[in-house]
């Protein structure tokens, strides 16, 4: 009998969010109808291009942008965008930057910079206790060594950990991590990684990682939903979709890896302006697909240039909205049969 699966932590529900272009010109569809689930203890790595729309995504989710239309419920419950009660959520859902150096303040210590969010919510108990139980789970041992330093007396590894403790110390149930180890060195990088893990099981913690990095998506995510100019374009479990990508485009992702085999396929230009969103599939005008003649002989090319693809539904199904893949899979013998 198959386990029914744990209702989502967070959900976004045909989330779209516009901003009006200046003296004139079009509305700019920065995230264009998305459906996108975080379940309880799940990490879902959100992949695409710098411009895709993932960094506004991810600030609606967390209650910094509103959306234009669609909505953000999380526990089951929509998000209240009115000030007290966005205030409780951004208690349970924190925000962890790229930055540390940037999202640091240099004339704080580290226990300030960790008791900050307690003291914006409030917090009534034992601050110093609070904030060295962060810093220990954020893997700075003992704390009492760090609680005065400042962050130039600190690595950018161990300043990554501060920025997380200063999430940790709300005792969140979910974290939304921008490119968090992409300022790091390489021999960071898998440290903080394994962190979030850590955290992950030990905790419960959710996360949504935003990131440009398939590779790391492989090492992290239980989940990846690939993003293209305001559209999840492709979403399934990690191994599914790193192992078999079906859409061109995270197949173009992939085939840039250093441990992908075969030749890299090199993306012509830019993500088109999403105040210009193509007609048809947003990303044709782009597709090594289409540009190679193989959705020709699938007899889907007009489709690709006219015909737009539904939004995909959130959940952990592995869908992919593509013209193409969709007539390939048609095209695949029935395995019971024969």
């Amino acid at each position: 009998m198959t386990a029914i699966p744990p209702a989502p932590l967070l959900s976004a529900e045909a989330l779209r969010v516009a901003f009006p272009g200046r003296r004139g010109a079009a509305t700019a569809r920065a995230v264009d109808g998305v459906d996108l689930d975080i379940g309880p203890g799940e990490i879902v790595a959100l992949v695409g291009e710098s411009g895709c729309g993932k960094t506004t995504l991810a600030r609606s989710l967390l209650g910094l942008v509103p959306p234009t239309s669609g909505r953000v419920t999380f526990g089951g419950k929509p998000l209240d965008y009115a000030g007290r009660a966005l205030r409780a959520y951004r208690k349970r859902v924190q925000l962890v930057l790229q930055d540390p150096s940037g999202s640091l303040n240099p004339r704080h210590t580290v226990y300030d910079a960790v008791a900050e969010g307690l003291r914006i919510h409030g917090y009534a108990g034992d601050e110093r206790a609070a904030v060295a139980g962060a810093l220990a789970r954020a893997g700075l041992r003992p704390p009492e060594r760090f609680l005065l330093r400042y962050p130039h007396e600190l690595s950018g590894g161990q300043r990554q950990r501060v920025v997380i403790a200063g999430a940790l110390v709300l005792e969140p149930e979910l974290i939304v991590a921008d490119e968090p180890v992409a300022s790091l060195d390489a021999s960071v990088r898998g440290e903080i990684l394994a962190l979030l893990l850590r955290l992950r099981d030990e905790l419960g913690l959710s996360a949504l990682v935003v990131t440009h990095d398939l590779g790391l998506a492989w090492n992290i995510a239980d989940r990846v939903a690939v993003m293209y100019l305001g559209r999840i374009v492709e979403t399934g479990d990690v191994e599914q979709i790193l192992t078999a990508p079906r859409h061109p485009y995270t197949q173009a992702l992939l085939s840039v890896l250093p441990e992908a085999s075969g030749e890299p396929v090199i993306l012509t230009g830019e993500p088109p302006d999403p105040s210009k969103v193509p007609s048809g599939c947003r990303f044709h005008v782009r597709c090594q697909v289409l540009a190679s003649g193989e959705a020709e002989r699938a007899g889907v090319a007009d489709a690709c240039r006219t015909k737009e693809l539904p939004v995909l539904e959130g959940g952990s199904r592995t869908q992919v909205a593509c013209h193409w893949a969709a007539a390939e899979a048609m095209a695949e013998p029935d395995p019971a049969v024969g």
